[in-house]
């Protein structure tokens, strides 16, 4: 699942519009839609976002041949 999709679930979850979460982020409406749009987040905007909505964020590898995280 892209991140802009779960990031949308977790909004929706929060009973929040994009809008809040832009202003939050300090951004205008159309640059969260089109980064949501894109899915084109940065990990450290990804960890920004996550600690707005009060949830985790945790980046990692897994190899798919063994299932091994990294």
């Amino acid at each position: 699942m892209a991140m802009a999709s779960k990031i949308r679930i977790f909004l929706i979850g929060k009973n929040m519009k994009i809008k809040d979460l832009a202003q939050m982020l300090g951004y205008s409406g159309n640059n969260l839609s089109n980064k949501l749009r894109d899915d084109n987040f940065s990990e450290k905007e990804l960890r920004k976002i996550a600690e707005l909505l009060d949830c985790d964020f945790d980046a990692t590898f897994t190899l798919r041949d063994t299932g091994k995280v990294i």
